[in-house]
């Protein structure tokens, strides 16, 4: 990631904190004036986005610490811990809001100034969804786990809201309280799946889960293109560690082959690799001809 990279991530991690703080104050309100347990649940789940957004903040920062003795691939796998911490706490939050819903099935109740709560919600839905979209789009830009996962999780909260303004509607057309308790657990276990997704897409970032295909064959036609000079590549190697990606292969060479004349070509493969993958991090290894490929192979162009 660039320098105006890591700025754009810390600026939008540090604003989702007042962000949050204030989307959370206005569902609060609208469970307040209506007495709805499912408005309650659409709450609680943003008392979640507050926390997350403060452990996405210091996380990010931490991340973008240079490389250290003790860290010398970098911190960049600490985004990683902040999208589990917040898939754990999505979980958290739906079975809170499963036990409080439990509570209102014996004895459900019809809404307060509905209107005023509903339209309340409504617009806290609305902020919600404009800033998801920001988080997404600008973490898979910049491929930082914790903002993307941070946008995921306020985009399932977006689904949350319109789910609850729904079925708050029907109570109120039908007549039917139990529509309310009904539809915060049915809120509770889209929840829980939205917190599954966001666990297990981070636990695949902590397991040095390789770049996406796409991404990879990218790789593979930057590298086949600028290899000219050398006998040929192989196992070649790509893994993810928060906003950066790892890409290391074997570059095979004629045995007469002169140091310098290796080393253009790795510099040449280098900024050709980064021309497609902005900030990976490349090491490749020089072979002389005759050694046993293996692993992922690149058929490399020749020159004409």
């Amino acid at each position: 990631m660039s320098d105006n990279g890591d700025l754009t991530v810390r600026k939008l991690a540090m604003w989702g904190i007042p962000l949050s703080l204030g989307v959370m104050g206005l569902k609060m309100v609208a469970w307040w004036v209506t007495g709805s347990v499912a408005l309650l649940s659409d709450g609680l789940e943003s008392t979640v986005n507050v926390v997350a957004a403060f452990i996405a903040f210091f996380v990010i920062r931490y991340a973008q610490k240079p490389a250290d003795h003790d860290h010398p691939f970098g911190h960049h796998k600490a985004e990683y811990l902040s999208a589990v911490t917040e898939g754990v706490l999505i979980v958290v939050a739906a079975l809170l809001i499963v036990n409080e819903a439990i509570g209102y099935l014996a004895e459900p109740r019809m809404l307060d100034a509905p209107v005023l709560g509903l339209a309340i919600n409504f617009a806290a839905g609305v902020i919600n969804a404009l800033w998801a979209r920001l988080l997404i789009q600008t973490g898979r830009k910049h491929r930082s786990a914790a903002l993307s996962a941070d946008g995921q999780h306020i985009m399932s909260d977006v689904v949350t809201s319109v789910g609850v303004l729904v079925g708050l509607l029907l109570a109120l057309a039908t007549g039917y309280a139990i529509f309310d308790p009904v539809l915060a657990i049915l809120v509770a276990i889209n929840i829980l799946y939205q917190g599954w997704k966001v666990i297990s897409q981070s636990i695949g970032g902590l397991m040095d889960q390789a770049v996406e295909p796409q991404e990879e064959e990218a790789i593979k036609q930057a590298i086949a293109t600028h290899a000219a000079g050398s006998i040929g590549v192989h196992d070649l190697k790509t893994r993810r560690a928060g906003t950066v990606t790892f890409i290391d292969f074997h570059m095979v060479v004629p045995g007469a082959m002169s140091v310098r004349q290796a080393h253009d070509i790795c510099d040449r493969l280098e900024d050709a690799i980064r021309a497609v993958h902005e900030g990976a991090k490349i090491a490749i290894h020089v072979e002389p001809e005759g050694e046993k490929a293996h692993g992922i192979r690149v058929k490399v162009v020749k020159e004409a």
